[in-house]
């Protein structure tokens, strides 16, 4: 050795240093020093996975006979402990690495081997006995459906109704407020904040409907395709067995896949999911736009509400306060559609049997996730659930708004309206003022015809 922070271990191309505290052992040195790229690893949702994987892997071959009851144990337990988070920093690959995830694959099975030996006090192979009956090239699609669907159901779908509640609670409060619509950025007809935020609450609700779509394909699971979809070297219900297993751990509805080369040559359902993922990406983008703009000025801009006050907004103008939330949701928008960008080609890799862009598909598609989990969490908390409404400028535009005149056509006419409507805005006046002048409508007739709450629900007045 070269000095006593290293041991020497072996594997099929020869002896590798690997360092003394690792419980790792020569592929994953290997892979450690052959991709030095972005020092970016694993996520912790995909270590969970395969930690999750490779104790369901050992059940089954319990289960079928293959693995005796003392080993498999051993790997179940600790198995277990890497799911559980405790050994993370044995997992030190960079995810730009070999296509199939390959390296992180024999990562997981080198800790968990030596964990197993560990325990049991007989040894535990990482190839013989904690990757038996698999492949790099099932467990790692396995792994990215495994790490969604669970992120999905824990966290995101959590964090989407979080939002989806502090937008009904507004909507509840904020129904009877009557504001200025604006179509192409101007003046349009009135809404209520209510009705506004109604949209909003729409689009979350769709977007969530469609994610738990696009989940539901990530149930199932290629395990039991092995190298190439054929299921070589392992034995027949294997796949039903972790999928069985995997249920129980984690109260999903894992099953086998029907087509195991579907499953290891495509990500077409991660693909779909993402595509799900932007278009929640989108509807916050809409959301967090709508509030910059109703939230500016505070003088010279529509200033229709007022946002937490959260942090100062300048190193040099005292007193000004910024829309630091949206602006933050904002920016995860864009990186969730970069995401979405990355996947789709990264799907685009399977050459024939095997997609060879694993590692990076799985890294944006569990970053998506996490990212639109928090958004969703901090959107709902710290800017939906706080922001004030400035009734006396709502009131204020409502007044001035000549395109209430919009009410009038259907008793007095497009034409006459049209000319009423550019006379209030030229003369700075309410269009009930000129339409009493430039009309022969009584006045209590107007005034029911103008009443900007009337106007938000629809039809004929």
């Amino acid at each position: 050795m070269a000095n006593n922070k290293f041991r020497v271990e072996q594997d099929s191309m020869g002896m590798v240093e690997v360092p003394e505290d690792a419980l790792y052992g020569a592929q994953t040195q290997r892979a450690v020093d052959n991709f030095p790229i972005s020092g970016i690893t694993q996520p912790r949702a995909i270590i969970r996975a395969l930690g999750l994987i490779k104790e369901a892997c050992a059940v089954s071959n319990h289960h079928l006979g293959l693995l005796n009851e003392a080993r498999s144990r051993a790997i179940t337990l600790a198995s277990a402990e890497v799911a559980s988070g405790k050994h993370d920093k044995q997992f030190p690959i960079d995810i730009f690495q070999t296509g199939s995830g390959t390296s992180t694959n024999m990562n997981a099975n080198e800790v968990i081997a030596t964990l197993a030996t560990h325990v049991s006090g007989m040894q535990v192979h990482p190839n013989d006995h904690v990757n038996m009956g698999q492949s790099s090239n099932d467990v790692f699609p396995a792994a990215i459906h495994v790490a969604a669907s669970l992120l999905v159901h824990d966290t995101l779908l959590p964090a989407i109704d979080t939002l989806e509640a502090s937008l009904q609670g507004r909507i509840n409060e904020l129904d009877h407020m009557v504001k200025t619509g604006r179509t192409h950025l101007m003046d349009a007809m009135p809404v209520t904040m209510g009705q506004e935020i109604s949209g909003w609450h729409d689009q979350i609700h769709r977007a969530k409907c469609q994610i738990l779509h696009a989940a539901g394909a990530l149930l199932d699971l290629p395990l039991g395709g092995t190298a190439v979809g054929t299921g070589i070297n392992t034995p027949q219900g294997f796949g039903e067995q972790c999928a069985k297993a995997l249920q129980s751990s984690t109260g999903l509805a894992f099953k086998a896949r029907d087509n195991f080369f579907s499953g290891l040559s495509c990500q077409d359902d991660a693909v779909a999911l993402s595509g799900q993922l932007k278009t929640l990406a989108v509807a916050l983008m809409k959301i967090a736009n709508d509030l910059r703009w109703m939230n500016s000025g505070p003088l010279a801009g529509l200033a229709e509400i007022s946002l937490p006050a959260l942090q100062p907004g300048s190193s040099i103008m005292p007193g000004k306060i910024n829309p630091v939330i949206p602006e933050a949701i904002a920016m995860v928008c864009v990186q969730v559609m970069g995401n979405d960008t990355a996947i789709t080609v990264a799907g685009q890799s399977g050459n024939f049997q095997l997609n060879v862009m694993l590692p990076v598909l799985a890294y944006n598609l569990i970053s998506s996730i996490n990212l639109l989990s928090n958004a969703c969490d901090v959107l709902a908390k710290k800017a939906i659930d706080g922001f004030i409404v400035n009734e006396s400028v709502l009131s204020q535009s409502l007044q001035r708004n000549p395109i209430l005149v919009t009410a009038l056509n259907p008793v007095i006419g497009y034409e006459l309206g049209a000319k009423i409507a550019k006379r209030a805005y030229a003369e700075n006046r309410a269009v009930k003022e000129v339409a009493l002048e430039m009309t022969d409508l009584e006045e209590a007739e107007i005034d029911r015809l103008l009443d900007p709450y009337n106007l938000t629900l629809g039809g004929l007045k």
